[in-house]
């Protein structure tokens, strides 16, 4: 347990009120954020999941996905519990959606971490499994070490962070990929519990700090699959981010509370695919795919397969 970092008491009675991510969560005493992570102890709020993994899993960077990151390379990933969204379609959600003390954890602290990828002879660490920027002063205190080490840092998220928060990891956080589920305000609220602008503003301050970015889509049927939809995601990347921004469309099996809706077809992939190529977009791919020629990167001009 560590104090935790942006929050403030408020004048209402010992709560607190966190401001990690956007749900600006009240607090009141010996009560949670919606995170499950963040608890308000006399006054004070603390993380319950510092240096305390779920998982730990030296994997691919690729398998992020960060495709124009670090190729061939192996990140020591690492996941927590808990998650500030709900999403009913979660494919971790044993532990997105667990609480601390249902789980057993591993204590794993900073220097360890940072020992343990270059044991693991891996290139850098990643956070990911869960949302990582809930255990934000975990993977601040160890992207500090890793820089020092010499190993990159990425994150796998869901965007939906303070803008404060981003900033002030920055300049020791080397890549991240942000998860866009939809452009439907009205998708995050009843699908994943959030907010659609802040994801689309965490997109644009990672860039805008020199955070290298990637983007992915998951495609479910029915629920954010419309071509209209898919143009206006594309849109707002090619506007905010440029058409250099490596765009990643996944395919959806059912998980969780959406085990009702079917997969992904491939040709609904293959349609999103030649929509972006078509707006213009130099680095799209295709992932839960049985086709990997879907995954490998072209030269925008000469059309060569580079990796």
């Amino acid at each position: 347990m560590k104090e935790a970092s942006f929050w403030s008491a408020s004048e209402e009675g010992g709560k607190v009120q966190c401001f990690l991510c956007p749900h600006s969560c009240m607090i009141s005493e010996g009560k949670r954020g919606i995170c499950g992570v963040r608890e308000n102890r006399g006054g004070k709020l603390y993380s319950l999941i510092y240096a305390s993994a779920s998982s730990v899993h030296p994997d691919p960077i690729e398998k992020k996905p960060l495709f124009h990151f670090h190729p061939g390379s192996y990140a020591l990933s690492f996941g927590t519990v808990g998650c500030n969204f709900k999403c009913i379609h979660c494919k971790n959600y044993e532990i997105s959606q667990a609480k601390p003390e249902d789980y057993s954890l591993i204590e794993i602290m900073p220097e360890e971490a940072v020992q343990m990828a270059k044991e693991h002879k891996c290139e850098g660490i990643a956070w990911t499994y869960n949302e990582p920027t809930i255990w934000w002063e975990y993977t601040y205190d160890t992207s500090k070490i890793a820089k020092r080490e010499g190993l990159y840092t990425a994150y796998v998220t869901n965007g939906f962070t303070g803008e404060d928060a981003i900033r002030e990891i920055a300049p020791y956080l080397d890549a991240a990929n942000v998860d866009i589920k939809s452009m439907s305000d009205d998708f995050y609220k009843k699908v994943c519990g959030g907010r659609l602008q802040p994801v689309l503003d965490s997109c644009s301050i990672y860039r805008d700090a020199g955070v290298h970015l990637e983007v992915t889509y998951l495609i479910i049927p029915a629920h954010n699959d419309s071509e209209d939809e898919i143009k206006k995601f594309l849109k707002w990347a090619g506007d905010e981010l440029g058409f250099d921004i490596p765009i990643h469309f996944s395919a959806f099996f059912p998980h969780y509370k959406m085990r009702d809706v079917p997969p992904t077809p491939l040709k609904t992939l293959l349609k999103a695919y030649e929509i972006a190529k078509g707006e213009g977009f130099d680095y799209v791919y295709l992932g839960n795919v049985p086709h990997g020629d879907y995954e490998d990167t072209f030269c925008p001009s000469c059309g060569n397969r580079l990796v």
